[in-house]
């Protein structure tokens, strides 16, 4: 095969996908709001399972039912008759997914749900099956023409495009929001950019904390200890009124042979920039990029005044966080 032709082979398979995703999208009807309401009434967990490729989307969506907020697995079809079957209770919801419906590794996990009365939700394509047949709830997907021809391609990406449906159906009925993504994907890019101001703030006895009427010889010696590069001034009612960096001192000194004896508060700059402690740190930093600054005060519900964190910009990039 010339190689100007590997274009049109892809395009070619794109397209048989393509029809295969309007057909199941014209067949989705009352048995999927069935579905997901059970899978957010379920005390226990989903369980997930399929043969060969059947078998990897099915171990894919019990991977996204997880990632956001429901707690799922995958079995083994093969494993499942031989004593796994014992890691499934009646509170939980099984979950098989077949082109066919007529796969034998399935049968036994089939009778197995029947006979103990476990909810069965079927992923099937064949309404004559033994899987439509028993599931008490059946998610039909329509007949779609392979690519390839035999080769699973179009059924499969039908198969995890339902699979993903539900999985984001039950997450907008829970309200699953950004911080609740983040506390089961800690590590990696993901939870990197969902970070919030709060995880990685400067706090307590870190945050270089003066008070307005401290002299500059006292001031210079805290900015030296804290290593942050600034100060940040405050009254007597520790409301925050102004920053003084590194820089500042400088060019203050330069000026002003006198100035160790001079009150911090006359060479502040007042008003020091600030975000909320909830927002996303990725904020903070294209906040710190736009106002061509390398740290700011963090404040809690709109509380500007009160200073309860410092985040530095080496806070975020040791994070990570771009």
């Amino acid at each position: 095969m010339k190689k100007k032709k590997f274009i049109k082979v892809a395009k070619e398979v794109v397209d048989l996908e393509i029809k295969a995703l309007k057909k199941l999208k014209s067949s989705i009807n009352e048995s999927f709001n069935l579905a997901v309401n059970q899978i957010l009434k379920c005390q226990s967990k989903v369980i997930l399972c399929g043969v060969g490729k059947s078998g990897l989307i099915a171990n894919k969506i019990s991977s996204t039912f997880s990632s956001v907020g429901t707690p799922a697995f995958y079995l083994s079809a093969n494993d499942s008759s031989h004593g796994d079957l014992g890691s499934i209770s009646r509170k939980d919801i099984l979950i098989l997914i077949s082109n066919s419906g007529e796969t034998n590794e399935l049968k036994n996990i089939i009778q197995f749900a029947n006979r103990n009365k476990i909810l069965l939700i079927g992923i099937v394509s064949q309404k004559n099956s033994l899987l439509y047949r028993s599931a008490d709830i059946k998610l039909f997907i329509p007949k779609a023409t392979e690519a390839g021809g035999i080769i699973p391609t179009s059924s499969t990406t039908s198969q995890l495009a339902l699979g993903d449906a539900l999985a984001i159906a039950t997450m907008k009925q829970r309200n699953f929001k950004n911080k609740d993504f983040k506390k089961i994907h800690p590590a990696g890019s993901l939870g990197a950019q969902l970070k919030t101001v709060e995880d990685i703030m400067l706090k307590d006895s870190s945050i270089p904390f003066v008070n307005e009427n401290l002299k500059m010889r006292e001031a210079l010696k805290i900015l030296s200890s804290k290593k942050l590069g600034f100060l940040l001034v405050r009254d007597k009612r520790k409301f925050t009124k102004g920053i003084i960096t590194d820089g500042e001192f400088r060019r203050f000194s330069q000026k002003n042979q006198n100035f160790h004896n001079t009150a911090v508060k006359e060479i502040m700059t007042k008003n020091p920039i600030g975000i909320d402690k909830n927002e996303l740190a990725a904020k903070a930093l294209s906040l710190m990029n736009n106002k061509k600054i390398t740290s700011l005060c963090v404040y809690e519900k709109k509380n500007k005044l009160k200073t309860i964190g410092v985040l530095h910009i080496h806070n975020i990039l040791q994070s990570n966080i771009s």
